[in-house]
């Protein structure tokens, strides 16, 4: 089900070869390897007729090696994360760990939230909407450039080229309306995160 829709799945399409093996999800760790991105993954997931259409950057910080309340334990602090939302609700929160008012030390994760469409209450354009606008402009300002646009294929294109050499192994297959297969969670699991 999207937005309450029963879908058809990518192999039920009309046209599509039952037996497809064309890729429809994707979950990948990359990893930066210079001393200031040493240890931290980046986790890329994305797909069609997903459960839901979201665009967000989400930024899990790293807890400071000092204790800042000495009498809570690590695992019951949450980490501080800054999520950026692209689309379809444009805005930013971020949510940190606040000690609760009184004298006993409890934290408790708080939220700080902009919403672009509650703040000036109107509806923000599609991305796309403000694509085609600034084409028609000739605003290139929001248009990936080149050299970018290049980046990112030379970092995909290994990737694709290896698929294509090995044999397709036994995929993963999510339904359609789902957030993805369990496989894409268990990515994150084997790191400690979710």
């Amino acid at each position: 089900m999207i937005d309450g829709q029963q879908v058809t799945g990518y192999r039920e399409e009309k046209g599509v070869f039952h037996g497809s093996s064309i890729e429809t999800y994707a979950a990948i760790e990359f990893r930066i390897e210079n001393w200031r991105w040493e240890g931290v993954p980046f986790y890329v997931r994305t797909g069609k007729r997903l459960g839901r259409s979201l665009t967000e950057i989400t930024i899990h910080l790293k807890r400071t090696p000092q204790a800042l309340f000495s009498r809570t334990s690590d695992d019951r602090i949450e980490h501080n994360v800054i999520t950026l939302r692209i689309q379809p609700d444009e805005g930013i929160t971020v949510a940190f760990g606040a000690k609760h008012p009184g004298t006993i030390m409890r934290t408790e994760t708080v939220n700080m939230d902009f919403c672009y469409h509650t703040a000036f209450g109107v509806r923000s354009p599609t991305a796309y909407e403000t694509l085609l606008l600034d084409a028609m402009r000739g605003d290139p300002t929001l248009f990936t450039r080149r050299d970018g646009v290049e980046a990112q294929w030379k970092l995909i294109t290994p990737i694709e080229e290896a698929w294509s050499q090995q044999t397709p192994p036994e995929f993963p297959n999510d339904a359609a309306g789902s957030d993805g297969p369990e496989a894409a969670d268990k990515l994150l699991a084997r790191q400690g995160h979710s």
